[in-house]
């Protein structure tokens, strides 16, 4: 059978995520009824939505027989999908980073940064990211007993901490964190150029397209720079680096130096908002962290399965197959739910409770194969680092209003967390 008409419409509508109950009880249906089936939301191609953790493995393992880059990686109106091509010359995509390369392209641009993101690395990172985090539990602590931890400590620590290693100066970290909301938020009429809630597809691309385009004016700046004067920074890799021994393209170059500066912070800031706000609802686990900050490395475990960031990427069947006992065929576009694999019952036992010591956790918030998510080492540093600091000094922690999420069906989190706390 079809997915039903009203839950297809769901899982596609930013405003289900923003409520977050609509989109997990779409999903849990789905989960229930129809795991592996067919939606076709309203101005929508047909697509399959992928809600078991078990399927989502099996594609994510297979990137020769599901592609990234045949079709939109993001699910996409046809109206949208085909003014995005107009715009490109035939490209579904406004911009080509990893997410959007399969092989050999993928690996051999992922390579090029990917000895920056390695743990042994990063190691020589955690002496300066922890004086970061100080500062940033330090200017917490001047607010008071109240503050909004999204917008005052979550959104700000892993931009400071990304925009160091890219080597963007501070002085620009408003404008990196403005034009990543307005990317990501862009059907957020908080968040978005336009103030509109529900933009028509085109003026919606046309207002991601003007963002991207404001990325790419300032990074093209810092190529040139950076050629000039390389320094020891992620910029001047991207600008000097080279794919079989000629310089990156201009679209790959700039996309490679935007997935750095939107993915690379926003997705560790809506894990660690969203981990303060479960720990607010359950004084319980924060008691258990204060006990025993071993506890800590569970949390992060936790809160990326709790947060989900990234809710899809959609792939596109090289030839026919078969997965979960359903024939897909060559062509078909294919919706992975991340949030729907991390509270897949079969895998999670009580998978809507918060629980710090869940163990094993195996989350697939960070994707899995070949194009398991660069970063995620150095998220998982910073938010140890962020927390054992914090931690130290925290007495208690309840809300202070109620949260709010973001208005997003691809990369959404909140974006309002207001608490109020006892610091020692």
């Amino acid at each position: 059978m079809a997915i039903p008409q009203d839950v297809a419409n769901t899982i596609v509508d930013p405003r289900a995520y923003a409520d977050g109950r609509r989109v997990d009880e779409a999903f849990k249906w789905l989960r229930a009824n129809a795991p592996l089936d067919v939606a076709q939301p309203e101005g929508f191609d047909p697509f399959w939505v992928v809600t078991r953790h078990k399927d989502i493995l099996e594609i994510e393992r297979q990137n020769e027989l599901f592609h990234n880059g045949d079709r939109a990686t993001v699910v996409t109106t046809v109206e949208a999908d085909l003014k995005v091509r107009q715009m490109t010359g035939g490209s579904p995509h406004l911009v080509r980073s990893l997410v959007q390369m399969d092989n050999p392209d993928h690996m051999n641009y992922r390579r090029l940064t990917q000895s920056w993101f390695m743990p042994q690395n990063l190691r020589q990172l955690e002496g300066r990211i922890r004086e970061i985090a100080r500062s940033f539990v330090d200017r917490m602590a001047a607010h008071g007993d109240r503050c909004d931890f999204a917008r005052d400590v979550a959104f700000l620590y892993p931009l400071h901490v990304i925009m160091e290693v890219l080597g963007v100066p501070e002085s620009d970290e408003p404008r990196m964190l403005k034009l990543t909301q307005e990317l990501f938020g862009s059907a957020d009429p908080e968040l978005n150029r336009t103030g509109e809630a529900v933009m028509d597809a085109d003026a919606g691309v046309d207002t991601i397209q003007s963002v991207v385009m404001d990325f790419m004016n300032y990074f093209n700046a810092m190529t040139e720079d950076r050629r000039a004067r390389p320094r020891n920074d992620l910029a001047s890799v991207i600008a000097n680096g080279q794919i079989e021994g000629a310089p990156l393209g201009h679209l790959e170059a700039m996309s490679y130096y935007i997935i750095a500066a939107t993915a690379g912070h926003d997705t560790t800031s809506s894990t660690t908002a969203a981990a303060l706000w479960a720990l607010a609802e359950n004084p319980d686990q924060l008691s258990k962290l204060k006990a025993d900050p071993a506890l800590i490395p569970g949390l992060i475990e936790e809160s990326i399965r709790w947060a989900t960031p990234v809710k899809h990427f959609m792939r596109t069947a090289t030839a026919d197959a078969e997965v979960g006992g359903r024939k897909i065929a060559k062509g078909d576009w294919i919706f992975l739910s991340y949030p729907s694999g991390n509270r897949d019952e079969a895998v999670f036992d009580d998978p809507f409770s918060f629980r710090i010591d869940r163990s094993p956790n195996k989350h697939v918030a960070f994707g899995y194969g070949a194009h398991v998510c660069l970063g995620q080492h150095l998220a998982r540093m910073e938010m140890r680092i962020l927390w054992e600091e914090l931690f130290a000094r925290l007495d208690s922690v309840e809300l202070d209003g109620e949260p709010k999420r973001m208005a997003a069906a691809f990369v959404c989190g909140p974006k309002s967390v207001p608490v109020r706390f006892k610091m020692n």
